[in-house]
């Protein structure tokens, strides 16, 4: 993620200069088009991020019901047993 800035940091530089200085019209479609692919590649890195960790939210989330799960069971054959014994 830190490349991927850094490289939109750079594009960005130079086009300020590109702006003070004139290098081109070709300069400007390529950096125009390097922007896109770079802000592209960081939508797609960023969503993929925050879906793993959703799903990683609710592994946690799984795995804690089902020990809670567990626990109720212990629990109630424990029950069960002292209620058959009075």
């Amino acid at each position: 993620m830190l490349i991927w800035c850094s490289v939109l940091l750079f594009l960005g530089i130079a086009a300020f200069l590109d702006s003070i200085f004139t290098f081109g019209e070709i300069f400007r479609k390529i950096n125009s088009v390097l922007f896109m692919l770079v802000s592209l590649g960081l939508l797609v890195r960023t969503s993929t991020k925050m879906r793993i960790g959703k799903r990683e939210g609710y592994e946690k989330r799984i795995q804690q019901l089902e020990e809670q799960i567990a626990e109720l069971t212990r629990g109630g054959t424990k029950e069960q047993k002292a209620e058959t014994k009075v």
